[in-house]
């Protein structure tokens, strides 16, 4: 690939900023950070995170690294350099020499969740429109919701080939700037060399984990995978720990995947449970059934066969349920919302967040084994649960879902281990109305009614618990004593209260939380557990029948012709269907457009003047490249454009299409069929 020419022109070598290193993340303002670049010129420098070693670390990926590192900007690898295209395929990243499995394993778990994955990595910036080098992403830190900034400068070989995570498209880069990013937050790209799967599927949603050991699966690991799959949840595995190695079978031991798909088929012998997963080096497949060239593919229909199997060594491949539960050690799930297993009806749950401390002397009292005189020391939170008022009619006990996440002790997410942690629950047989903590005298005649089994050196550990309505005692705790840390904990349930007891007495307030996708959700789950992949029919029969949310005037109807064109656009395997991450992604872009059009088309007169459009395209952002939907009636391409207006013409239905702006300073564009417009470089 041949190097671009290097930057120069009107820009300037760079600007640092003067932030310096310090314990904690640092506070950076991106939009006075951008301005301040755009005003002088000059390309952004980020002295907190610099070109260096020190941002790489000390440790053993020093060893990994290439002779002579070098550090580029995208414009300098590639003449046509693209932060985000929505036309590449779905998990095109591939790991670099870091041994970030865990963490890229996770991200193509997040690209299935175009919604969720906007959160993290805004799509509007670009190497052209305001670039200054200087991009922005978003985590979810114990609790908070921070912005990371960086310099968009990338450690590169010799032949300008990225080091750590890149593209299939060359020319893509939101990968790059992501990983560097959460390097940054983490303090090196050093610190992201081991971690669970867990760890980043939290930090990209805020959502909470669950962690099944495959060995000790439930006998309904398919419902579960199932509901799941079909839920707003991202899912990742793990395979046995031990050295990274390739086995014979083509797996890869301590290693993390993806997991992308369920599908059960039906074979001449009887069903089949399929699992999908992708392995993130981009390569490297299982080689058992139902592997890419094994022969069990012949069992299928022809139809069928023609639907799953891709011979494509792009690191994805199909296996057993069977085996996958044989040679993977644990499932994780992260659950967005605290009621996706829960088979409770209603969609309103109060979420509470509480932060605490573990201190040596005082509230590092250590697990109920040590000492009787100590455990009572640990932090204490009074629970109040009940039902609440629509459920009051039953009689079943009450859901319950408890985190805990202890923070990291250094700046450096690797450089001191994480504590063994665990909580216990004890049942308050009174009311309890004193601001002070239980005393030992409590604890000796009181068993716990949840304790951990096993204290894990994770950062989160989890539970859920149905309990009957009342008062109940919970202690968050370290394995040992005297061990100091912060931690964070959080509970979901219908309804509760909860407040810390001692000197630092206080009352945590619960947020409310509404699911609003939750009737549209179980429409769609409902549809695709019947047809896991859609074709252009089922699809058209889904948005024709699904509420519209937002929507005043009558809802679209969509032709068949309408839903033909929308796959030809969205199915990058050439399958002819559509999964439900696929449509997920188009059902939130489609809420997008339609919210976007409206707002210019503050008349209701069905077109936008060229102005109102670019605005449109700003709203929904993309930069050059936009589908616009006339949601009042059918978005035909706009036969022409008469005095500086664009018109959408046509039937009831409506259909998408691609406004490609040519040059925007002369305020011309020509219109293209969205099917046809690829902007990424294969080669």
């Amino acid at each position: 690939m041949a190097l671009c020419p290097p930057l120069g022109g009107r820009w300037k070598l760079g600007w640092k900023d003067s932030m310096q290193g310090s314990l904690h993340l640092p506070q950076q303002n991106y939009e006075a950070l951008l301005d301040r670049c755009l005003r002088d010129h000059c390309l952004f420098e980020d002295s907190s995170f610099p070109a260096t070693q020190s941002s790489i670390g000390s440790g053993a990926l020093l060893q990994k690294l290439p002779q002579r590192l070098q550090w580029r900007r995208p414009p300098e690898l590639h003449s046509n350099p693209q932060f985000y295209s929505t036309r590449t395929k779905r998990l095109d990243l591939c790991q670099g020499v870091v041994g970030d499995c865990w963490f890229l394993a996770a991200l193509q778990a997040l690209t299935l969740h175009e919604d969720i994955m906007r959160r993290i990595v805004p799509l509007n910036q670009s190497f052209t429109e305001n670039y200054a080098g200087i991009f922005r992403f978003w985590f979810w830190h114990f609790g908070k919701w921070v912005p990371v900034v960086i310099d968009d400068r990338l450690p590169v070989n010799e032949a300008g080939q990225l080091v750590f995570v890149s593209s299939t498209c060359k020319n893509l880069f939101w990968g790059a700037l992501l990983e560097k990013a959460y390097a940054k937050l983490c303090g090196s790209y050093e610190d992201l060399q081991f971690g669970q799967v867990s760890e980043a599927l939290v930090d990209f949603t805020g959502g909470v984990t669950m962690t099944i050991n495959l060995s000790e699966a439930p006998g309904n690991l398919w419902h579960t995978l199932t509901q799941a799959t079909y839920s707003r949840t991202l899912i990742g595995c793990q395979t046995h720990l031990g050295k990274e190695r390739v086995l014979e079978n083509g797996l890869v031991d301590g290693h993390a995947y993806t997991v992308t798909g369920i599908w059960k088929v039906t074979c001449k012998y009887g069903p089949e449970y399929l699992v999908k997963l992708r392995n993130p080096w981009g390569k490297v497949e299982w080689r058992g059934d139902w592997s890419d060239s094994s022969s069990t593919w012949e069992l299928l229909s022809p139809k069928e066969k023609i639907l799953l199997l891709q011979k494509d060594n792009d690191g994805e491949f199909w296996m057993t349920l069977r085996d996958f539960k044989a040679h993977f050690s644990l499932l994780v799930i992260c659950k967005l919302t605290p009621g996706l297993l829960s088979p409770e009806v209603g969609q309103k749950w109060m979420y509470t967040m509480q932060e605490g401390r573990w201190q040596k002397g005082s509230t590092a009292g250590g697990r109920m084994e040590s000492p009787r005189d100590t455990f009572w020391k640990n932090p204490q939170f009074l629970l109040s649960i009940w039902r609440p008022e629509e459920g009051r009619r039953s009689r079943g006990p009450c859901s319950l879902l408890v985190s805990l996440l202890q923070k990291p002790r250094h700046r450096h997410r690797n450089r001191k281990p994480r504590l063994a942690i665990g909580f216990f629950l004890f049942r308050v047989s009174k009311c309890y109305e004193d601001q002070r903590k239980l005393p030992p005298e409590f604890f000796w005649s009181n068993a716990p009614l949840s304790w951990p089994e096993v204290f894990l050196t994770e950062r989160e550990v989890s539970r859920e618990l149905w309990l009957e309505p009342g008062t109940y005692l919970l202690v968050p705790c370290t394995s040992e004593a005297h061990k100091e840390a912060e931690f964070l904990l959080r509970l979901f349930s219908r309804k509760h209260t909860l407040h810390e007891l001692g000197s630092n007495s206080s009352v945590a307030f619960s947020k409310e939380i509404v699911d609003q996708n939750k009737g549209q959700d179980e429409f769609f789950t409902k549809v695709f557990g019947k047809y896991p992949e859609i074709n252009a029919v089922q699809l058209q029969k889904i948005l024709n029948h699904v509420i519209w949310p937002g929507l005043a005037n009558a809802p679209p109807l969509f032709s068949l012709d309408s839903c033909q064109g929308i796959l030809a656009l969205l199915d990058l395997t050439a399958s002819g269907t559509m999964s439900i991450q696929e449509f997920r992604g188009l059902w939130k872009r489609l809420m997008l457009y339609q919210e976007a059009f409206h707002k210019q088309d503050s008349h209701g007169s069905g077109y936008l003047r060229w102005v109102q459009l670019q605005a449109a395209m700003r709203e929904a952002g993309r930069q050059g490249e936009v589908v616009l939907l006339g949601m009042k009636g059918s978005a035909h391409p706009p036969s022409r454009k008469e005095g500086g207006c664009v018109t959408f013409r046509g039937d009831s239905n409506m259909q998408c299409y691609s406004l490609i702006t040519e040059a925007q300073r002369h305020g011309s564009a020509s219109y293209k069929n969205i099917g046809d417009y690829d902007c990424c470089d294969h080669s």
